[in-house]
Order: C-alpha cells, then sequence, then structure tokens
C-alpha cells in the first residue's frame, strides 16, 4: 500500500472520532511563509517527500499560482499526526496572503474552528496580519502564533539570544492587542491570548522545517544559544532533527485548538439564528453524526472529470453517496453523486463523512458558496460577510463571436465559484463587466478564463468602481406615478458613518430578528423611532417606512423596495452604485384598484423621485482608496516616497528600522495601476510594498465632473446628469 493510500485509510478510521479532530486554517499576511510551512507540515505527516517541502509547494497546485509564486485560492487536505496519546486527524486549509484574495479566507474560516496565524519574525504583524486575524475572530475561530523566518532574525539582523526575546515579545503583543480589540467578550479575550509560556506561541524556520517552543525547550534542553550557534553554522539539518517543525507546530494545535464538539458548542450560535432547542439545533451543537445532516458550503470549484465540487463544513450529520439533500431557498432536492477528502490537489472519493469534518460533495448542481445544505427543512447559516467589496471592473468581450454563448455560461460559473466576484452580463452588447478586488484579481479570473474554460476574451483596462452619495437633507418630495393616480412622498439623509461601518461588516442585517436588529442599531446612535421601521439595508443604504396607516401600502411595499434598491444600484450622477444614503418614506397615497398602483406605475416612480432627491441633496461622488505599505532601503526611500505622492497618495508614517524606511500611505485605487512597475525603476527593484482597502473618500472637487462625465461616457449616457434620471 502507497502513502497516500495508507494515509487516506487513517483519515477515515479517525473521522468518526470528533474529539480527535482538528479543523484548522493557516493565515498570513503575503510572503510570511503559510504555504512553505505547510508544505513541511504534510512532509512531517509522510504525505509528501521532505527534500521536495517547501520547493514542491504542494498546496499552491494551481498553474497561476507556481507561476506567481504566490497562494491564490485556499486548499484542503487532510492528514494525521501522531501525538502523544495517539493519532489525530488534522482537516487543514491553507489560504491567500494576497488582499485581492481575501474572499477566500473569510469563506475558509467559517469552515475551520483554530486557525495558526504566521507571522515574518522581520517585519512584525501586517496589514493583512490584522485582516484574517478579524476574519477568524469574526468566524470565532480560536488562534495561535507562529513567528516564521527566525533564520533572518540571526543570519540577517544578527541579533542576540536577549534581542531575539525581545522581538517575539513584540510580536506577540501585537497580535494580542488585536485579539483583546477585536473579542468583546473579556473573558473570551483572556482565554484567547497566545502565550509564549503555555505553548501556543511557536517560533522558528518554515524555509529550513525546524521550529520550537517554550515547553519543547524546556522538554528536549535546547537553549536560544543553541539555536543561534546551529542557525550561524547553517546546520539547519541538525536543528531539525532536534527540533522538527511539524512536531512542535502541530503538538501546539492539538494542545490550544478546540474539536469539533468544543467549538461547535459557542460557534453555532455566532453562525446560527435558528431555535437551538430544534433536533437541528441540539444536533449541531452537539456534532451530532447520527443527527439531520446540515452541511454549508464554503467553496465551489471544478472538476473536468465529476463537475462542480461543492466543499465545506458538516456540522451535523452525515453524508453520503446517493442522499438526497436540500438547499436552501431552491426548490427540489439534489442527489449526492460522491463524497471525498481532499488530500492537496488530489480528491479522494470515500463511502461516508460523519460530522465534524471538511467534505467535498458532487451532485450539488444548485449549491453556491454560503449555500445551507440539509436533510430537513432549516434555517440556513448567516450568510458569510466579506471585508472587503469589488472597487475595480474590466469589460470582457469574447475574441470569436461563435464563443458568446460559452463566455456567458462561464461568467456565470465564475460568480458562483467566487461570491467576491461581482458580474454584469449583457447579451445584448456582447460586452460583459467582472467586478473583483482589486487588479491582480481580475487578471487572475481572466487568465483562468482563456486557460481553464478555453474561451479567448479581450478585456478593457481596469475601471474604478465609484461611490454615489449625498451630503445635505432633502424633501419631502412628490413622486407621482405615470398614470398620476400614486403619490409617494420621501426624505433623503446621509446614514451616520457609524451604522455604514455596522452595516458593511454585518453586525447589523436584515437576516437578523427585528428586536435585535433594533437594539444594534439604537447602540449605533441611530434614532430609536426610526430603528423599528427598517425595512431595507441594501449595499450600505437604508430604507425606513415612517407612514403611518396608509391603506394598501402592504400590498405596494415590494415594489417599492425593488425600486429602492434599482435607484440604489445606479445612482443619478453616473449610475455608479451609491453608499451611505438614508431614505424615508413619510406617506403614501394609492389607487384603490391594483391594476392602477402595478410595477409599470410604482418602480419609475419612486425610481426617479429618489434620483431626484439626491440630486438635491448636495450629491458627492466617493472613490475607493488603498493603504499602501512600503519597506526600502533609505538611498531609494526618496524615490518611493515621490512615486506614492504622485498618485494623490498622502504620507500617513514613516519609521526607520535600522537601513530601512517604512511608508504607510494612502492612495486613491485609480491611481495605482501599474504602480509595481514604477515602484521598481523607483527604487532598483529594492522596495517591497503590500496594500490593503480603506475606506472611501470623497473626490476632490476639482476633479469631480470631470471623472463623472468620463464615466457617463463610457456608459453611454447623456453628457450631463439631469435631475430626472
Amino acid at each position: 500500500m502507497g502513502r497516500k493510500e495508507k494515509m487516506v485509510q487513517k483519515v477515515k478510521r479517525l473521522m468518526d472520532n470528533r474529539e480527535r479532530i482538528r479543523n484548522i486554517g493557516i493565515v498570513a499576511h503575503i510572503d510570511h511563509g503559510k504555504t512553505t510551512l505547510t508544505d513541511n507540515l504534510l512532509a512531517g505527516a509522510g504525505m509528501i517527500s521532505e527534500d521536495l517541502a517547501g520547493e514542491q509547494l504542494f498546496m499552491d497546485f494551481d498553474e497561476e499560482e507556481q507561476e506567481r509564486g504566490i497562494t491564490i485560492d485556499a486548499a484542503n487536505v487532510s492528514m494525521v499526526h501522531d501525538f502523544d496519546d495517539g493519532e489525530y486527524l488534522i482537516n487543514l486549509i491553507d489560504t491567500p496572503g494576497h488582499v485581492d484574495f481575501g474572499g477566500d479566507v473569510t469563506r475558509a474560516m467559517r469552515a475551520v474552528d483554530g486557525a495558526v496565524v504566521v507571522v515574518d519574525a522581520v517585519e512584525g504583524c501586517m496589514p493583512q496580519t490584522e485582516t484574517v486575524l478579524r476574519q477568524s475572530i469574526k468566524e470565532n475561530v480560536k488562534p495561535t502564533l507562529f513567528i516564521n523566518k527566525i533564520d533572518r532574525l540571526i543570519n540577517e539582523l544578527e541579533l542576540s539570544a536577549d534581542e531575539m526575546q525581545k522581538k517575539f515579545i513584540s510580536v506577540i503583543k501585537e497580535v494580542n492587542d488585536h485579539i483583546t480589540g477585536m473579542i468583546e467578550d473579556e473573558e473570551r479575550a483572556k482565554e484567547w491570548k497566545v502565550n509564549v509560556n503555555d505553548g501556543s506561541v511557536a517560533f522558528g524556520s518554515a524555509l529550513y522545517n525546524w521550529a520550537l517552543s517554550l515547553p519543547y525547550m524546556e522538554e528536549t534542553g535546547i537553549t536560544f544559544n543553541d539555536l543561534i550557534n546551529h542557525a550561524q553554522k547553517q546546520e539547519h539539518v541538525e536543528l531539525h532533527k532536534k527540533a522538527p517543525l511539524h512536531r512542535v507546530v502541530l503538538n501546539m494545535v492539538i494542545r490550544h485548538l478546540p474539536d469539533p464538539l468544543q467549538a461547535q458548542e459557542y460557534r453555532i450560535p455566532n453562525i446560527w439564528d435558528g431555535d437551538l432547542t430544534r433536533d437541528i439545533g441540539e444536533d449541531m451543537i452537539k456534532a451530532n453524526p447520527k443527527g439531520e445532516t446540515a452541511f454549508m458550503v464554503t467553496d465551489i470549484s471544478v472538476d473536468e472529470h465529476a463537475g462542480e465540487v461543492a466543499t465545506g463544513r458538516l456540522f451535523s450529520g452525515s453524508l453520503e453517496e446517493g442522499m438526497n439533500v436540500e438547499i436552501n431557498g431552491v426548490p427540489g432536492d439534489n442527489r449526492i453523486q460522491q463524497v471525498g477528502i481532499f488530500m492537496g490537489p488530489e480528491r479522494v472519493n470515500v463511502e461516508k463523512v460523519p460530522a465534524g469534518n471538511i467534505v467535498a460533495v458532487t451532485g450539488l448542481r444548485d449549491a453556491i458558496a454560503g449555500s445551507t445544505v440539509s436533510t430537513v427543512d432549516m434555517t440556513p447559516f448567516e450568510s458569510i460577510k466579506h471585508i472587503s467589496e469589488p472597487v475595480v471592473t474590466i469589460a470582457v468581450e469574447a475574441q470569436k463571436m461563435r464563443d458568446l454563448p460559452k463566455l456567458i455560461e462561464v461568467l456565470r460559473q465564475v460568480s458562483k465559484e467566487d461570491p467576491t466576484v461581482q458580474v454584469n452580463i449583457n447579451e445584448e452588447t456582447g460586452e460583459h463587466l467582472i467586478s473583483g478586488m482589486g487588479e491582480l484579481h481580475l487578471e487572475v479570473i481572466s487568465h483562468r478564463i482563456e486557460r481553464d474554460k478555453g474561451v479567448e476574451i479581450e478585456t478593457s483596462e481596469p475601471i474604478v468602481v465609484y461611490r454615489e452619495t449625498i451630503k445635505g437633507q432633502a424633501g419631502p418630495i412628490e413622486a407621482r406615478s405615470p398614470n398620476g393616480h400614486n403619490k409617494f412622498y420621501f426624505e433623503v439623509e446621509p446614514l451616520p458613518e457609524e451604522i455604514v461601518k455596522e452595516v458593511k461588516e454585518g453586525n447589523i442585517t436584515m437576516d437578523m430578528p427585528g428586536n435585535t436588529r433594533k437594539e444594534k442599531l439604537i447602540e449605533a446612535g441611530f434614532d430609536k423611532n426610526l430603528a423599528k421601521k427598517v425595512k431595507s439595508l441594501h449595499n450600505n443604504n437604508m430604507f425606513v417606512d415612517a407612514t403611518k396607516g396608509v391603506q394598501y401600502l402592504r400590498e405596494a411595499m415590494d415594489l417599492i423596495l425593488e425600486a429602492f434598491e434599482d435607484a440604489m444600484d445606479e445612482g443619478p450622477m453616473a449610475r455608479e452604485p451609491c453608499r451611505g444614503v438614508l431614505v424615508k418614506l413619510t406617506d403614501v397615497k394609492l389607487h384603490e384598484d391594483a391594476v392602477h398602483r402595478g410595477p409599470a406605475q410604482v418602480i419609475p416612480a419612486v425610481r426617479k423621485g429618489l434620483h431626484q432627491l439626491m440630486m438635491n441633496a448636495q450629491p458627492a461622488l466617493l472613490e475607493p482608496m488603498q493603504k499602501v505599505y512600503i519597506n526600502t532601503p533609505q538611498e531609494v526611500m526618496g524615490g518611493a516616497s515621490r512615486e506614492v505622492q504622485g498618485r494623490r497618495g498622502q504620507i500617513i508614517n514613516m519609521e526607520h528600522e535600522g537601513d530601512l524606511t517604512i511608508i504607510e500611505a494612502q492612495a486613491p485605487v485609480s491611481e495605482m495601476f501599474g504602480f509595481a512597475g514604477d515602484l521598481r525603476s523607483a527604487t532598483e527593484g529594492r522596495a517591497m510594498w503590500s496594500t490593503e482597502p480603506a475606506d472611501y473618500e470623497e473626490v476632490p472637487s476639482n476633479l469631480q465632473d470631470e471623472i463623472i462625465q468620463e464615466i457617463r461616457e463610457r456608459k453611454g449616457l447623456k453628457v450631463q446628469a439631469s435631475n430626472a434620471e
């Protein structure tokens, strides 16, 4: 029996023992060493050759990932670790570190219970470190810490044992400050802080395959001076023999991260709003393998032989071939064809998978990432909230007309596989828009459409997605239906920024019970009389029904809300999405005959009325911003600073560490296209940089009209916006 077959047999044997399962994610800022760490964990478990670990990048099995040297998709693997008291099953997800692929991290966090946060010892906590920690904490995923690249502290920075330990303390403090700042429950915040003394912190070199923790050093007698001596002499093989990375890190995982039984007790109430006293609620809390099936899809991929593969977390019951299951919100049943586990790039079929595991199934034709799959009617899981939103768009056309139907099918598939992508299909013109998290995100999608789907395409230059908002109040205004029989009275004003933030982060939603939403709105400073009258939260805009006793309003409300959403999707100035607009419906007069208050009467009246109101309420255009972090030698610092400032960027902070300068800046996304090449030229290729999404800021007044006209021209609109649009 080969290495893989033996591992599969062990995995199948351990699947039923929930106390011996750990579902974990490896998360980090880009290039801090996640995938190299994962490779060496797999090598230690006997799944790949130790000689190839780190070079093979087993988990970066996509051609695009290997070419670019970064992780793009979250990749799953199941492996077995031999601990003090026997074998444990580790279901591991290696996640991307690049900010453009943060959606994969968000979805992966729903599937796991614990995380190993990897931090580069030299760079310390970086923007994406904070982001992945926030994503973990939001999903009640417990963190541990691995401080990587210790060899660089010794051989490049030449730190002494004391200086190295001070560096560790600094990184640990940063991580713990983030953890305590993100967890409201003080008791949990205290419990979840990482601690070098108890072994929830490990440190080492993923590249050279060794790691230590204080408990392991006490157990083996290895000292910091021993570590420095070996590393200075490049005796990494010797270090690996004394302190194998997989043993130290996976021992930390087993000791400090929860099993599914422990985790689901506190995670289920956080991700599921249903009745916990119902059978399905109790089954999930207990991870009951004999209960009703409840499975959440966190990822959709395509296998050229088996079709769509839905991967996710099985919270209760079991999944097996031939089962009929329901997908929430979709009529009819789906029949499961295959059930499997991932071993890196390979999906291995098994007969059955019980609760508490990460599983891959085929046959769920109607599922998308985020779907709730079950054997009984149930409240769906909380939707997965992505921290970032699409800010860059490209237009895509098929090079050959005969490929147009195939392209449309492919684009629909792309939006199904990656929920952070927005696809706008125009079958009449043949031009289709794809919106994503950044330039790299869209480059990868375009390349995969051509490579994986076999459709040759032409793409436009990247286009920034702006937002329309208002700075003042307006109304009431009367909006009259085309037949004159229906009148709607509205007011608009800016939605307070604190409310926008809470809605954007998913803390206030229409999915939650009305009283809960009302309390959260009041806590955030919203008017308590209006808080109970919220009818819609759409893309960070709010609709409030402030009417009293209007006849027939209930029958017309769905149409009014549809028109509100249309108006917010395409604002009056440039048909860009709206943000931070509060719409109040103050009165309505409706015709008694339903025939005279149908969609053709209500929708255009409301949409046009809201656009007129917004144009009277000091409309403004907002542009997406990015934070930019640059590490550069001091002698080329001037070139880096000029490059940022020449793109309407602002230097926020500048720090010096040795001969390095760390620049923190903020710049508009629209000015950052091509930045990588220009920065390389300006710094002779010696600068390293990264970005993270910032918020939106108002476009400078001297540029606003010009940008609006450019957008309108591109969209084929009249050059001057009118109140009537």
